[in-house]
């Protein structure tokens, strides 16, 4: 596949090096930037997701976005049914394997700072992404799009990194138990978790695709305070 160049970013394939799937979009300006690795929602490798990776290059981060469902012959589906089967069949351990691999890899590119990495997902990414902050130590930010908690919350005390977490105020699929265990497990371990809450917002709120999910001005306010939270976690790897 060739590079496809679209100002002011590049989109290329992960390279084979890397032991996993997806695509890179590196900010086309010479320079060394912080990394991020972006995770989809269970509908896989999406051109939403993509445009979500091109916004964060412009931001200024070199992306990677793995494609989760590689073992599943990376397959994308607009079907809740398919997608929900897709995601059952998978194995949290392989996608944090994959998740470690690409801040592995950013680590070897001349325009990456060296760990100097975040983690982004929504829905499902959004849980992968809270469980991999509990995981990995070298990590500057993480950032959950109402991702459920699958993890107990006593997990929580191996938080590495602050984390902003956007909450679906009327999210059908994540609880609001769920989310008062976020809060009291960061009270209790002394974390740095943010909870955001978007009042009326159901899940997936701001994939725009979903027409019956999205409300573009809480979509608006959570990317806004995405790219600030970002800022201020990277600021002194600017």
């Amino acid at each position: 596949m060739s590079d496809t160049m679209t100002d002011p970013y590049a989109v290329t394939r992960i390279s084979k090096e890397a032991q996993v799937e997806g695509l890179r979009f590196w900010p086309q300006e010479k320079g060394t930037y912080p990394g991020l690795v972006l995770l989809h929602e269970w509908w896989g490798l999406t051109s939403q997701i993509k445009d979500l990776a091109a916004r964060l290059a412009c931001e200024g981060y070199a992306v990677l976005l793995p494609n989760l469902y590689i073992r599943q012959g990376g397959m994308v589906t607009v079907n809740a049914e398919v997608a929900a089967a897709l995601m059952s069949r998978m194995k949290e351990s392989e996608m944090l394997q994959d998740v470690n691999s690409c801040c592995e890899y950013l680590n070897t590119r001349d325009q990456v700072k060296r760990n100097s990495h975040g983690v982004i997902g929504f829905g499902m990414g959004g849980s992968l992404a809270i469980r991999f902050a509990c995981q990995r130590k070298r990590l500057r930010a993480a950032v959950s799009f109402y991702g459920k908690m699958v993890m107990p919350p006593a997990v929580l005390k191996d938080l590495a990194c602050p984390l902003l977490y956007h909450r679906a105020g009327a999210d059908e699929w994540v609880t609001a138990e769920e989310v008062e265990h976020l809060r009291q497990a960061a009270k209790d371990f002394e974390k740095s978790v943010e909870i955001r809450t978007y009042d009326g917002a159901p899940h997936a709120f701001c994939n725009e695709t979903r027409q019956d999910t999205y409300r573009p001005e809480a979509a608006k306010l959570a990317w806004e305070s995405t790219v600030a939270f970002l800022s201020d976690r990277f600021k002194a790897d600017r």
